[in-house]
């Protein structure tokens, strides 16, 4: 009999499973990932071993357990957990492919045989270093102006009591991207469920309507704050209403003394041929240049990091992507599928 578990987040009485992973993600920070929270999204479920300290978070996808992060463990259970991890996918014909794995999970990966290569970066910037003057923020404060002109007001709420106006912005929002868009899950953030009370959303609203928001999830770590997370608007809101709504938020966050806000994982971006680890497929290396210049279909790459770009952020964050084996195409596919791409 296998001693191993697996918490299904899925489960709306399971409050054990998100206290498991809550615990996991924020006392292990030699373990830190920015987009750590995502591990408590609704639909995760999380890998356990009696005995040893830590969690691993995934979904099942087609023949692929698609992994969130590396074990977020204490240190003498980080390598166990990943082996028993990885025995049990084998023991039921799966395989594993892990997804923004940092450069010491990359490291521990390439080591035990899977075959590591960069996925993307994530982004941050420095709340007390950070200021919107200067000549290189003037088109940006402009915007932000403008939409403060239109009337907009910014408020932080609860995701219950606007349950409504959240369910029409995103239907307004996923009904400009096509008649085949589908919402984005598990590398992107979510709003309600048990750990909604650990997330922050502020929402604009122009005349009492409202028309766009941001959530704000908890980060973990040597730079702990908050990341700017899952974002919409009404297709036909002001120019500038997503700047003017996170500048607000920044003066929040600053007041009250946070010190960084990361803007998440954005695939194909900050790719560096220097930051590639021993072992690394070169095809693969050359598919994600060839995604950041031709992928928009897949993912929008070059527009995300243009809005947080605007922001002035640190040096990228490099994140990698490890197969379990040779690079596969198939088992790249079957990470956008664990998101509901397609």
């Amino acid at each position: 009999m296998s001693s191993t578990s697996t918490l299904e987040n899925a489960a709306p009485d399971n409050s054990a499973a998100y206290g498991t992973v809550l615990q996991a993600i924020s006392t292990h920070t030699q373990a830190e990932n920015p987009s750590a929270f995502l591990a408590m999204s609704r639909g995760t479920s999380a890998f356990t071993v009696p005995g040893l300290d830590g969690v691993i978070a995934y979904r099942r996808a087609g023949r692929y357990l698609v992994q969130l992060g590396g074990p977020f463990a204490a240190q003498e259970a980080y390598l166990p957990l990943l082996d028993r991890f990885v025995a049990h996918a084998h023991g039921q014909g799966l395989q594993v492919v892990g997804a923004q794995l940092q450069r010491h999970d990359a490291e521990a990966y390439a080591e035990r045989g899977f075959t590591v290569n960069q996925f993307g970066s994530s982004w941050v910037v420095h709340l007390p270093d950070f200021t919107l003057r200067g000549t290189r923020f003037m088109r940006m404060r402009n915007k932000i102006s403008r939409a403060f002109r239109s009337g907009l007001q910014v408020s932080e709420v609860s995701a219950d009591d606007m349950a409504g106006a959240i369910h029409a912005i995103d239907a307004a929002w996923l009904g400009s991207k096509g008649e085949e868009a589908r919402p984005l899950e598990f590398l992107v953030g979510e709003l309600g469920g048990p750990a909604q009370e650990h997330r922050r959303l502020f929402v604009g609203t122009i005349d009492s309507r409202p028309v766009g928001y941001i959530s704000y999830s908890p980060v973990y770590g040597s730079r702990a704050g908050w990341m700017h997370d899952l974002s919409r608007r009404i297709p036909d809101s002001s120019p500038g209403l997503m700047e003017a709504i996170n500048s607000h938020v920044i003066e929040v966050l600053r007041a009250e003394g946070a010190q960084w806000l990361h803007f998440g994982f954005t695939p194909f971006t900050g790719l560096d041929a220097g930051n590639e680890l021993p072992g690394h497929s070169a095809a693969f290396q050359w598919l994600m240049h060839f995604l950041w210049a031709e992928g928009a279909a897949l993912y929008p790459a070059q527009t995300q990091l243009a809005y947080k770009e605007k922001w002035a952020p640190e040096e990228p964050i490099t994140e990698y992507v490890a197969f379990d084996g040779p690079a596969s195409v198939a088992a790249f596919a079957h990470i956008f599928r664990a998101c509901n791409a397609f």
